[in-house]
């Protein structure tokens, strides 16, 4: 097994519970890594053979471009959309971050981060 992370994805989106956040928008951060067997794309140096990093940047940016409440709703359609449409992810982690989140005081960011695994199917 191995791993792809594809590290500080940065995004202005529409994000947030106040109108202001989704009318105004903020910087985001988005931080991916996805596990998967790397033997045979090791040996075949083919791209069919792996999870395509361009592939998972694109997700991410279509479903950070589409507004949300909450940072946990985005990253749970990130997910969702790596495991239907790539079935060589085993496991993906992905970290969202709003940058200087409107909550008052000096805080650089806000980070959710969320885990899922592949889930067998029973016969």
């Amino acid at each position: 097994m191995g791993i792809i992370k594809v590290e500080n994805i940065r995004i202005f989106a529409h994000h947030g519970c106040l109108a202001e956040e989704t009318k105004i928008g903020s910087d985001y951060r988005v931080d991916l890594e996805v596990k998967v067997n790397l033997k045979k794309s090791a040996e075949s140096d083919e791209l069919k053979d792996t999870v395509d990093y361009v592939f998972l940047n694109k997700v991410v940016r279509e479903e950070m471009a589409m507004p949300s409440k909450l940072l946990e709703t985005v990253a749970q359609r990130v997910l969702n959309r790596i495991f239907s449409e790539d079935k060589m992810v085993s496991k993906a982690t992905i970290c969202v971050s709003k940058i200087n989140p409107p909550i008052g005081g000096d805080v650089e960011m806000v980070t959710i981060k969320m885990s899922q695994k592949l889930k067998k199917h029973s016969k």
